[in-house]
């Protein structure tokens, strides 16, 4: 794509940025929504529409190479970004579900499932390359080092020569024997043909008609050939046939695209060095000729200021503080009366300061019990009223300032001069000349403050006092404990080496998140019509990953207000894909990978005080190279009532007891994530677990659709090729109980080197993969249903339960809250039964 089309797409990107903003704020104030259904509807559209902004708006970024469009870009980018974490969570406080489903909107809108697909923003990485490149060489460089270690030299590689001569005279006579067997296969070749000759007799054909007839059946074979072949990329193009993998008809021009996606940000990086260049030259030129004019100018302005006041008042100003803005406080559209009168007003004030400091305290202390009092009553009031949208910092702080420079300044733009998309020079020399004159305004104050001091004595015959410099009245906050530092005598890099020399510290293998594979879920609403609550798909489970594990951590500006997350649960049956999701989530946020799983410390880090020493290495470690994402493999162990004698011996309660205390001390702009992964998480007693890990990634068994996809990415990836006698609608149906691993491994162990060079002759069949599906554990129903009813005993899932309940009986407000009933087992119920007997 062109400049031009990147800057269309950012004008309509800001569009419908503006289209939103009349929604989030409109002119008056929108009436409470009492109907839930219709407000989490409203929610919903809000989010697919803020999707739809969001990949357009990540790939101007991505390409546009203006570096001070780029700027403003981020800016708009962040605001998307964080707001639709927040309108996530929204949806999650007005149904209780971790999972929601947009196929009706998408119908709504005219929207394909890929277009709700939230992509991962490029600049997470690139903008930090230099520094992931410094951590990986150092982490190889100690990992190295630990191999070198390990391995000791012996004598087992050493060849004696009796077994040298014995391979190859074993290889030379196995030579030999192939040789002789190819010419014996020759010899009788021949005698067969000579012996069909002889039965035959001389052909009677003329040579001309034989030859025609031969050229007939050729040319009737080539045609038959390009038919097939034309039909077979009508197919491909159209999307009715798969395109094997090495006649795939895009693949050249996705290359194409990704090439041309590389020179642009090399553009972008030279365009970017060229502005920082001209901001210090432009910033130096301005101050050199122009800064002389404006510190006169200014002299005179305040000089002048002098004389009117001593004309007006008989006697000379004070000048404003530093605190107060100075010069700027007396040409901010101002009067002389003005000036002279807000100055009389706080000299004046001064003393009246600690008369009324003891009557405020009383009067403090009765509003607070008020205020107390009546908040309880407002909140009803709001329960009864209804829904309403609630107020974002992202729009009020991000988006809104944003697209206001955009609609004043760059939407009427003329750049048909600007064609490399150069920085414009204009707006540097208005932003830099702006600096000057705040700095050049400050030396000016300094010097006509003594020549002010100087008039007084002289002409008034005043000396002036000094001033107190005033002191800033400090709010009274409660002391936050802070972690002591356990090591405050070590640096960064050695608690690194420890971390990654004890086996805490892993290197994540490469997978990004796109290679998670996993189908839209088309049908959920009639789903929910026929009253039953739609299964998740892997596509459901990796757009969660995205809005819980990369997006609020990619950014440091997102992470500081949007809400947080502090744990995440990813469970699910074995071989769904839970740690490839983990690995991609570090992989798309470039973060270190610890992992702090029982069995993984128990010899390094014993005991109470090991454990405790662990958490600082982790969070003083983690917080200064963030992002930082800390795993705890099979996390159902910490909360299980009882273990197994060999699982004891890890003493995994004791991190369980540990971990609440230390997710207290990670506050908003501490990116370091706590990520739990478990096969089985109904062991575990919900409650305690999901006060760690808040929100949960719960993995299904892989839907039709999804393994008829992992079939037809996963065999042309691995060097197979499709054709029409491979059944692929077959093998999804009859890998129906398994799970994505279990059909990647059945795929890589098929094809191997031996079977692909037989495909030409041999092409793949169904057959082929049966056998090794068969081999594998598979996935019961029973399995399922244990995680579902573990679901909803979960805090979340109890509430979602309530609120299906409220939304079938047409009762209680659409929150997920009960109402107090007579007769019901709560506590007060239990000991009003309990005194009645005794009466």
């Amino acid at each position: 794509m062109s400049h031009i089309s990147y800057n269309k797409q950012w004008q309509d990107a800001q569009l419908a940025v503006a289209d939103m903003l009349a929604i989030e704020t409109p002119a008056q104030p929108r009436a409470p929504e009492t109907d839930i259904n219709a407000a989490f509807q409203l929610v919903a559209t809000m989010f697919v529409k803020y999707v739809q902004i969001f990949r357009k708006l990540e790939q101007c970024y991505d390409q546009i190479v203006h570096p001070q469009k780029r700027r403003l870009i981020r800016a708009v980018l962040d605001g998307v970004m964080g707001r639709i974490i927040e309108l996530k969570h929204e949806m999650i406080t007005m149904d209780y579900s971790e999972y929601h489903y947009f196929d009706d909107i998408l119908a709504d809108l005219k929207l394909t499932p890929t277009d709700l697909e939230i992509p991962i923003p490029n600049y997470f990485v690139l903008e930090r390359a230099q520094a992931i490149e410094k951590r990986e060489r150092l982490l190889g460089q100690i990992l190295a080092r630990m191999t070198s270690e390990n391995e000791k030299p012996d004598g087992t590689g050493i060849m004696s020569m009796d077994d040298a001569i014995r391979i190859i005279q074993t290889h030379e006579r196995a030579r030999q024997g192939r040789l002789r067997a190819k010419q014996i296969r020759e010899l009788r070749l021949n005698d067969q043909r000579a012996r069909q000759r002889a039965n035959m007799g001389e052909s009677k054909m003329d040579k001309s008609l034989a030859a025609t007839i031969i050229q007939k059946y050729y040319r009737r074979h080539v045609v038959r050939r390009e038919a097939k072949k034309f039909r077979d990329e009508e197919y491909m193009f159209l999307g009715m046939a798969m395109p094997t993998f090495h006649k795939d008809p895009l693949k050249h021009l996705i290359a194409n695209v990704r090439a041309n996606e590389d020179e642009r940000r090399k553009r972008q990086e030279k365009h970017e060095i060229n502005y920082q260049q001209a901001l210090i030259a432009t910033r130096e030129k301005i101050k050199q000729t122009e800064g002389p004019d404006m510190k006169e100018r200014l002299q005179d302005q305040i000089r002048q200021w002098f004389i009117e006041c001593r004309n007006a008042s008989k006697k000379f100003p004070d000048f404003p503080d530093e605190d107060d803005g100075g010069s700027n406080a007396i040409f901010a559209n101002k009067t002389l009366g003005e000036v002279q009168a807000e100055l009389n007003a706080k000299m004046e004030s001064k003393g009246k300061k600690g008369k009324d400091k003891k009557g405020k305290k009383g009067k403090k202390k009765k509003k607070e019990k008020k205020g107390k009092k009546g908040k309880k009553k407002k909140k009803k009031k709001d329960d009864d009223e209804g829904w309403t949208l609630p107020e974002s910092e992202f729009v009020n702080e991000m988006i809104k300032p944003s697209t206001t420079t955009y609609q004043n300044f760059w939407e009427t733009r003329d750049e048909s001069s600007n064609f490399e998309q150069n920085y414009d020079a204009e707006i540097v020399k208005e932003e830099k000349r702006a600096e000057v004159v705040d700095e050049v305004r400050i030396e000016v104050d300094a010097l006509m403050r003594e020549e002010l001091k100087n008039l007084k004595a002289a002409i008034d015959k005043t000396k002036q006092k000094k001033k107190k410099k005033k002191k800033k009245k400090k709010k009274k906050k409660k002391k936050k404990k802070k972690e002591k530092d356990l090591t405050p005598d070590r640096t960064i890099e050695s608690l690194y080496e420890e971390l990654v020399m004890n086996r805490i510290i892993v290197r994540p293998p490469k997978v990004a998140l796109d290679d998670f594979i996993g189908d839209f879920n088309y049908l959920p609403s009639l789903v929910r019509q026929a009253k039953h609550e739609p299964m998740p798909t892997m596509y459901d489970a990796k757009q969660l990953a995205a809005l819980y594990g990369v997006l609020p951590f990619g950014s440091e500006k997102v992470h500081e207000t949007a809400p947080q997350v502090k744990g995440l649960l990813i469970c699910g049956p074995r071989g769904c894909g839970k740690h490839m999701l983990l690995h991609a989530i570090c992989n798309e946020l470039g973060a270190n990978l610890f992992d702090i799983t029982p069995s993984n410390i128990f010899e390094t880090y014993r005991e109470k005080e090991g454990r405790k020493m662990l958490l600082h290495l982790c969070s003083k470690v983690g917080k200064s190279l963030q992002p930082t994402v800390i795993l705890i493999d099979n996390c159902e162990k910490l909360y299980k009532k009882k273990l197994k004698p060999e699982e004891k011996q890890f003493e995994p309660k004791r991190l369980a007891k540990a971990l609440p205390k230390w997710l207290k001390l990670i506050k908003h702009g501490d990116r370091v994530l706590l990520v739990g992964i478990s096969n089985e998480p109904y062991q575990a007693t919900p409650k305690p677990m999901m006060k760690v890990f808040s929100r949960c990634i719960l993995l299904p068994r892989p839907e039709y659709g999804t393994r008829l996809l992992l079939w037809k990415t996963l065999i042309p990836k691995y060097g197979g090729i499709i054709t029409p006698t491979l059944d692929l609608t077959s093998l999804a149906k009859l890998s129906d109980a398994y799970s994505s691993g279990h059909i990647h491994d059945t795929i890589v162990e098929v094809l191997t080197e031996r079977r692909l060079a037989k495909m030409a002759k041999h092409p793949l069949q169904a057959s082929d993969f049966i056998s090794g599906l068969t081999q594998r554990n598979a996935i019961y129903k029973e399995e399922e249903n244990a995680l579902k009813s573990w679901w909803k005993k979960t805090p979340l899932g109890k509430k979602h339960e309530r609120f299906l309940e409220e939304q079938e009986s047409g009762e209680g407000d659409g929150k997920g809250k009960k109402g107090k009933k007579k007769g019901g087992k709560g506590k007060k119920g239990k000991k009003g039964k309990k005194g009645k007997k005794k009466k």
